[in-house]
């Protein structure tokens, strides 16, 4: 296997999938009139535009120990973690009450101002919220009909549905773990990480190369090294993502400046700032989130942070996490050509500015 890789050509491929699967759901919902339509419709946006890293984990997961079956279809199985991953942005967007996703709004926020635009009754917020929860069930039911469906034989797939269905089951459980901390309005460093690790990080990185491995029958020995490469890399991965939520750029992130505070979220950024900053600077951080903050208030919390030592803490942490997860990779016995794209996904995960 050579390590050159067409990662556009693959994104592309990804989105056609997804868009025939799509097209075959909204043939199967045509009776229902234009409601499910519009639901369809909202799907199609949900899963437009991202960069598709868990279906391209998948893929090189496969590779990594054993050449693709069938193309097409291990495609499909790929772009089911796509689905997966909308179905988790559109349930998370809501319970984080976030008005926006990739520079659009977020799905709750759509379906509460068609509501009001119709001039509907009810309440177009409970409206919104109805058609979230609603749109985030159904994405997560059609990912694991798009993997079981995929193309390959059954006896292939099983042992791939079964990490799936893991995979499932943690980041349902880790999403309750963050939304309870927020709740208490308070999360240590430990509590935070755990947070981390099963909301985000296993399922982004972890996940997706045991599922891509399973496809190709690999051996638990193979899969236990896998996740002494992906796990320390989709912690990084995380870790970058809760710098971007107070650091990022509005314009290339398509949420607002500052978005974790506003939402309250106790990263462990938050924990390691609120553990270091002097007790009035604490004090603020802590009281402020999740609460509606100007540009001027989202720059002091920037300020308070930065001077706890925490935005260094993470960058170091980020840094550690990686070179771990590289030196597994270097470790593993897997493809070679496969290895060295996957040392490029891992620099794509952690350096991203966006």
């Amino acid at each position: 296997m050579t390590a050159t890789w067409d990662q556009d050509g693959f994104r592309t491929r990804v989105q056609e999938a997804l868009d025939a699967f799509l097209d075959e759901q909204a043939e199967r919902l045509l009776p229902l009139g234009p409601d499910a339509a519009r639901l369809v419709a909202e799907a199609r946006t949900s899963v437009a535009g991202g960069k598709m890293f868990r279906a391209s984990f998948c893929w090189w997961g496969h590779l990594a120990v054993g050449a693709p079956r069938d193309g097409d279809a291990l495609v499909r199985a790929c772009a089911s973690l796509e689905l997966l991953h909308a179905s988790a942005l559109v349930h998370d967007d809501y319970m984080d009450a976030s008005d926006s996703r990739r520079g659009r709004p977020a799905t709750h926020r759509t379906f509460e101002g068609e509501h009001r635009g119709a001039g509907w009754r009810g309440d177009p917020e409970q409206y919104g919220a109805a058609g979230a929860i609603l749109l985030g069930d159904l994405l997560l039911s059609w990912s694991d009909e798009l993997l079981l469906r995929c193309g390959l034989p059954l006896p292939v797939v099983a042992p791939a549905l079964e990490i799936f269905d893991l995979c499932r089951t943690e980041v349902i459980a880790g999403q309750f773990l963050d939304v309870s901390a927020q709740a208490r309005g308070h999360a240590d460093v430990d509590t935070a990480m755990t947070v981390l690790r099963y909301k985000s990080a296993k399922y982004s990185i972890e996940r997706p190369l045991h599922l891509g491995a399973a496809l190709a029958g690999a051996p638990a020995s193979t899969l236990a090294e896998l996740t002494s490469f992906g796990l320390p890399l989709g912690e990084a991965f995380q870790l970058r993502d809760d710098l971007l939520g107070v650091y990022g750029d509005p314009a290339a992130t398509g949420k607002p400046a500052g978005d974790d505070l506003v939402e309250g979220k106790r990263t462990v950024l938050v924990a390691l700032a609120l553990d270091a900053a002097p007790r009035a600077d604490a004090a603020l951080l802590d009281r402020s989130l999740g609460t509606a903050l100007s540009p001027e208030e989202v720059q002091r919390l920037r300020e308070v942070i930065d001077g706890s030592g925490a935005r260094a803490q993470v960058e170091d942490v980020i840094d550690q996490l990686t070179a771990t997860a590289l030196a597994a990779l270097d470790r593993a016995s897997i493809d070679d050509g496969a290895r060295e794209v996957l040392r490029g996904l891992a620099a794509a995960v952690t350096d991203r500015v966006v």
